[in-house]
């Protein structure tokens, strides 16, 4: 959103789902708004989008002639059921825009791949700026990424799926050993979790567990001040890398290296 209604906005929240409090967005001026951005699995909380929200959020564009822009590079990571897009609601293509990204959902950082799905209009507005900015992917890496998308489910299940469960897994146990909070269904690359109230900040906790199990976790106040209680650990490193950080944590632990402050 604009700067202005970015500043008032104060209701995004983890019990709202982390999802916008359109009560209050429709209390606010958006006489100048023209783009809303969102992103969904979010980055970092890990919410997760729901037919509903999409469906909220496409008809409160219609009502204030907003265009929707979602960022949804993780709809492919830890997703058994269903894969959501924001262009599946009725008539969002005419409002909204999905961004997509080849190093989340085919393991493909570092060739900076991405697609995007909207009306033609849309379309060719970015690529009359796009056009001004770079010039273009090499040849080769767009073929490449184009076969790419032929991938099968049963690829997907092996490489976002099953990969990133097991990484979960001792994700999740790091965060039970420093007695964070999170909330299981949460989908992407990452976990997000709330610090016990034992810590007197999430900076505190994690300056710990790097000085003393050689360990880093991001603290989530570098997303925002919404982030001030919360912690991040990633699942992009392999398994191995993952268990021996849960085990130097519970050694610092035990020893009595890490300890509430």
């Amino acid at each position: 959103m604009g700067g202005t209604v970015e500043a008032q906005l104060k209701e995004w929240l983890e019990e709202n789902g982390w999802e916008p409090d359109f009560d209050q967005l429709d209390r606010m001026d958006l006489s100048g708004v023209k783009l809303m951005w969102t992103n969904y699995p979010n980055m970092p909380t890990g919410g997760r989008a729901t037919r509903e929200l999409y469906q909220r959020l496409v008809a409160f564009a219609k009502k204030h002639d907003i265009v929707i822009v979602n960022d949804n590079p993780y709809s492919f990571i830890l997703n058994k059921d269903e894969h959501l897009s924001i262009l599946q609601v009725p008539g969002a293509k005419e409002c909204c825009i999905e961004f997509n990204s080849m190093s989340k959902s085919h393991n493909m950082p570092g060739w900076r791949v991405g697609m995007l799905a909207t009306n033609k209009q849309f379309v060719e507005w970015i690529l009359k700026i796009k056009s001004n900015i770079d010039s273009g992917t090499f040849r080769p890496i767009q073929l490449a990424a184009a076969e790419a998308y032929n991938n099968s489910d049963e690829w997907h299940a092996h490489a976002n799926i099953e990969t990133y469960s097991t990484r979960r897994e001792k994700a999740e146990e790091i965060m039970r050993a420093l007695g964070c909070r999170f909330d299981p269904k949460q989908q992407g690359m990452f976990l997000w979790g709330r610090i016990p109230q034992g810590w007197s900040s999430a900076e505190t906790l994690t300056d710990q567990v790097l000085d003393r199990a050689r360990v880093f976790i991001t603290p989530g106040f570098i997303f925002g001040s919404r982030g001030e209680r919360y912690v991040r650990v990633s699942l992009c490193a392999k398994e191995e890398k993952i268990a021996e950080a849960l085990r130097r944590i519970r050694q610092a632990l035990e020893e009595g290296r890490i300890k509430q402050a």
